[in-house]
């Protein structure tokens, strides 16, 4: 039986979003494995600064890709992040604010429950 992951306050992971389908899965849930390099665990509502920023830093969350069955994210919008993208952001002065009940526990691997509270909307 496989144990449901842990998200960051030590409770059952909750999803995301469905609508667009986010995570490294496309399954609503900020979840990783080891096929995950970005280690997509952080649920975060995009803001228009933060999309511009990983654009000029080369990641277009923007654009649809069809191809890709990805629709294009905008302000709002609820996304899994890299870990390492959102520690960026909080440096930048750019990060957006995050879900802590569905944010993964292997982000406190990067980010310390302390920095990602700050950013709490829930």
């Amino acid at each position: 039986m496989t144990v449901a992951p842990l998200n960051v306050l030590g409770q059952p992971l909750q999803a995301c979003c469905f609508s667009p389908v986010t995570g490294f899965f496309r399954d609503g849930y900020c979840r990783t494995n080891r096929q995950d390099s970005g280690s997509h665990v952080i649920c975060a509502k995009l803001t228009d600064a933060f999309l511009q920023y990983t654009l000029a830093q080369g990641n277009d969350l923007i654009t649809p890709k069809p191809e890709w069955d990805f629709p294009g994210l905008k302000a709002g919008d609820h996304w899994c992040l890299c870990a390492i993208r959102w520690q960026e952001a909080v440096a930048a002065g750019v990060a957006p604010p995050v879900r802590l009940s569905a944010c993964q526990a292997k982000a406190l691997e990067y980010v310390s429950l302390s920095l990602l509270q700050q950013y709490a909307i829930d």
